[in-house]
């Protein structure tokens, strides 16, 4: 049996692969895109005499089991992370919720505890020797090899990117035709103002040449890459390889000469970015996505060279504590790596934790408040421990955390505090008996 014959034999209607879907079951995704089963779930809601739980990321809004409330409690949906579309529905009390782990463990600690009934792929196309790929990630192996059922949607405009993410049709139970395909979803960077660049000055300064080095995304984090552009031999590990990495590397500011590990490969969990991204990504050998359970975890990042764990937050407070995840009780986005990446990075013989951002903030209604507060908002998630804080960065210094005790730390974060609260900050402090 050819290639082409063993995927023709596989392949199903979306209605045959709904019918599949039993009552109460766990389904999971992997790979780009959201295959087009999801954009029909609803269809299936009047037969189900018990939920099913839908783990997934960002669902579009032609997704009606996620946005319409007519099927709220026909579909429960959780993620590890939230986008704009989790925080626009949990604000309208729809059925999403998070699930709180980090990202090196997220997998496993969630596949204890869940059975997958079905997998969904989002691949490139069958490749003449049989094989698919997850195009910007890598796929999840033990939810695949738990699950009942794997089906796999090719989208033949995905790009080929390298690493640990091919699947042979052998390990996939059925196909959904995806025709011509569709692009990769893309956006382009945030453009950086005056304040983002300052900061990224200051990050810059941390980061010696030949470092390893990992970023978020956002205007600061686009910063921070544009000030290392004077800078040499830089590696990347990284949880997200973004659009910034790559005129890093096609400017020839990131080689991973200096590397200790993956030498000479930009190492990455998974891809999300601008056209001129995937271009760069596409066929490329010096680029390797493997799986976040190694990427992220801080026994592997602590084994780079002089490895940086470079993130933002939402608020600090006067020790150090770091919320990146919540605007008080109301979730924002997720735990996601910046605690993993952070712990490596303490772990590694010249290694630094880093966290950047703008000392304040202003409102809709143009009051401005303070980004470093004597506590943290209440209801607001510690993302990070202040126990796993180097320097902390905004644009009026760098404030060192790395062994400084409680006076010190309130000393340095008030100095790099937004000028309009520093004496309320030095009076809280005094009043909370920091000193």
């Amino acid at each position: 049996m050819t290639v082409q014959e063993n995927v023709m034999r596989k392949t199903r209607t979306v209605q045959e692969i709904l019918d599949m879907i039993p009552d109460g079951g766990v389904l999971c995704s992997g790979g780009t895109g959201i295959p087009q089963v999801y954009e029909q779930l609803h269809t299936i809601a009047d037969r189900l005499t018990k939920p099913v739980k839908v783990y997934q990321g960002n669902a579009g809004k032609n997704c009606k089991y996620f946005w319409d409330d007519a099927y709220k409690d026909k579909f429960e949906c959780t993620s590890e992370f939230y986008g704009a579309p989790q925080r626009e529905r949990e604000a309208q009390g729809g059925n999403i919720s998070i699930t709180p782990l980090h990202l090196h463990a997220y997998m496993d600690r969630f596949l204890d505890v869940h059975t997958p009934s079905i997998v969904f792929l989002g691949t490139t196309a069958v490749d003449r020797h049989g094989f698919v790929r997850t195009p910007l990630n890598t796929p999840p192996r033990r939810a695949m090899g738990m699950a009942d059922i794997v089906v796999c949607c090719p989208n033949p405009q995905a790009p080929i990117v390298y690493g640990d993410n091919e699947i042979h049709i052998d390990e996939i139970d059925y196909f959904i035709d995806g025709g011509e395909g569709h692009a990769v979803n893309s956006f382009d960077p945030v453009p950086s103002g005056e304040t983002e660049r300052t900061i990224g000055q200051y990050v810059a300064t941390l980061v010696e040449d030949g470092s390893t080095f990992q970023l978020g995304i956002g205007a600061i984090p686009d910063a921070v890459a544009q000030a290392f552009m004077d800078k040499k031999d830089l590696g990347v590990h990284t949880e997200m390889v973004t659009s910034s990495m790559a005129d890093l590397a096609l400017a020839g500011v990131v080689t991973g000469r200096k590397k200790s590990i993956h030498r000479g490969k930009l190492i990455g969990g998974f891809a999300s970015g601008s056209t001129k991204l995937y271009d760069y990504l596409a066929d490329n050998p010096s680029v390797y996505l493997l799986p976040l359970e190694y990427v992220n975890h801080p026994k592997t990042l602590a084994q780079n060279y002089k490895m940086c764990s470079i993130n933002t937050c939402i608020e600090v407070d006067l020790v150090g504590q770091i919320a990146s995840e919540t605007i008080g009780p109301r979730q924002f986005s997720g735990t996601g790596g910046q605690n993993d990446t952070a712990e490596g990075a303490i772990h590694c013989p010249g290694g630094k934790s880093i966290i950047a951002f703008a000392s304040a903030i202003t409102k809709k209604d143009g009051t401005r408040v303070s980004k470093i507060k004597s506590m943290l908002t209440p209801g607001s998630v510690v993302t990070m421990s202040r126990n796993n804080i180097d320097f902390i960065v905004t644009e009026y210094g760098i404030a060192p955390m790395k062994a400084r005790n409680i006076r010190q730390r309130v000393d340095n974060l008030i100095a790099i505090a937004h000028p309009d609260f520093r004496a309320e900050l030095r009076a809280e402090a005094n009043k909370l008996m920091l000193w």
